[in-house]
């Protein structure tokens, strides 16, 4: 099993597709039927959508922790340290390989894996 969908939501769509496409996703804006404009990539088999948040929502909808593997962490890093990402732990060797932690404009800490 794998996931297949993520759906993540911001008070700033537009800004945070903007900076997840510097970690390489392309992003396409629709909706589907009467539900919100909204943003969603598409790779490797899976959906990565951002939704407006909407007034009845909470705000502990920023509290998802969000994983990506990328092809070259070092390049990823330098790129993003030029960038409006916040580094949290830069490249740190583990058990599960070559691991950076940053954080997106909304707060939320994604873990970023090396290939």
């Amino acid at each position: 099993m794998q996931i297949n969908l993520l759906v993540i939501r911001s008070k700033n769509p537009a800004d945070l597709a903007q900076q997840y496409e510097q970690l390489g996703m392309e992003f396409s804006y629709h909706k589907h039927g009467n539900g919100p404009y909204h943003y969603a990539a598409e790779f490797n088999g899976q959906v990565f959508e951002i939704y407006p948040i909407t007034a009845e929502e909470s705000t502990n909808e920023t509290r998802i922790r969000l994983g990506f593997e990328v092809e070259n962490i070092e390049d990823i890093m330098e790129l993003l340290s030029n960038t409006n990402w916040i580094i949290i732990k830069s490249i740190n060797i583990s058990e599960y390989g070559r691991i950076a932690v940053i954080q997106d404009l909304d707060g939320r800490k994604i873990e970023l894996k090396n290939k």
